[in-house]
């Protein structure tokens, strides 16, 4: 006897639009309703306060400050993210093993907690924290400790690209290079570096959303000194405290913008990256087959 069964065809469809129901619903719920809300508690009483919200000089600060850390964290984690993921991924040595699990130490460390390392490691009543203030350098409650905190969140998300992409390329076209007389910094930049542009780049994308939006790591350094040490999300959180609602989400919707902003970045980033391997695919099948063609010539 027969067993009765849907058509694979319709049971596939019936799956697929549930599937796409429930993604829908989850992202509009958690996603754009949360977005919209932002932005229409930002503007509820005109665009006169709004600008003047984000004109504050508090909230200037802030956000200058909050550029500034991105700014310095950027570079660094670039420099560091190359560094470890060559490192990694083109040589063997002892404790390859413990520097590639160090890297994603941000990943499973609370950001409150790195900031209470720096605290206790920089704090005026540490051996470290008190020699440095005995010659006029402050870290904690001070920029530079934003900076540092700001470092420490980051710094795994270029490397943590650039390690599988450069693994899968392998050392071929390197090799190559230098047995044709490249130097070391001539095989970087001509071969190595157009090889992994689209990883990098997904990298500091990512490294500059997160400098951006850091809180945990960076209220704790901070000391919350107003026009000094406040970032745009300490800023939010302070105005909202205060029941500054019209602040709080003009401010709040800065930031959203500039996530947003990240986002189609990293859009067209894997936009391009797909279509740069789709490119190489086709003219790879193109080599493939005009060195058959080339060949059945020469056989016949």
């Amino acid at each position: 006897m027969r067993a009765f069964s849907l058509p694979p065809t319709a049971e596939g469809r019936a799956t697929r639009w549930l599937l796409t129901a429930v993604a829908v619903l989850f992202l509009t719920l958690f996603l754009l309703l949360p977005l919209f809300v932002v932005f229409q508690q930002a503007l509820a009483q005109g665009l006169g306060l709004y600008w003047a919200a984000l004109a504050d000089n508090d909230a200037l600060d802030a956000i200058k400050l909050t550029l500034l850390a991105t700014a310095v964290a950027l570079p660094l984690n670039l420099v560091f993210g190359v560094c470890a993921a060559w490192c990694i991924a083109r040589f063997e040595f002892r404790g390859k093993s413990l520097l590639s699990t160090l890297i994603d130490l941000p990943f499973s460390v609370s950001p409150v907690v790195a900031g209470l390392m720096y605290v206790l490691l920089f704090g005026v009543h540490s051996p470290l924290g008190g020699w440095l203030e005995a010659h006029g350098v402050k870290v904690v409650f001070a920029v530079s400790g934003i900076v540092l905190a700001s470092v420490f969140v980051t710094f795994p998300f270029v490397a943590r690209e650039l390690i599988p992409l450069m693994q899968s390329q392998g050392a071929e076209e390197e090799q190559a290079a230098l047995v044709l007389g490249a130097s070391g910094w001539q095989t970087f930049l001509r071969v190595t570096l157009p090889n992994v542009k689209w990883g990098l780049l997904y990298g500091v994308i990512l490294t500059n959303a997160r400098a951006m939006g850091e809180f945990g790591a960076v209220s704790v350094v901070s000391g919350h000194i107003r026009g000094e040490t406040i970032t745009l999300p300490l800023h939010i959180e302070i105005l909202y405290n205060e029941y500054n609602f019209v602040g709080a989400f003009a401010c709040a919707s800065l930031l959203t913008l500039l996530a947003l902003l990240t986002l189609v970045a990293k859009t067209l980033v894997e936009w391009r990256q797909a279509r740069a391997a789709a490119r190489a695919l086709h003219e790879t099948q193109d080599r493939r087959t005009q060195a058959m063609i080339h060949l059945n010539q020469e056989s016949a």
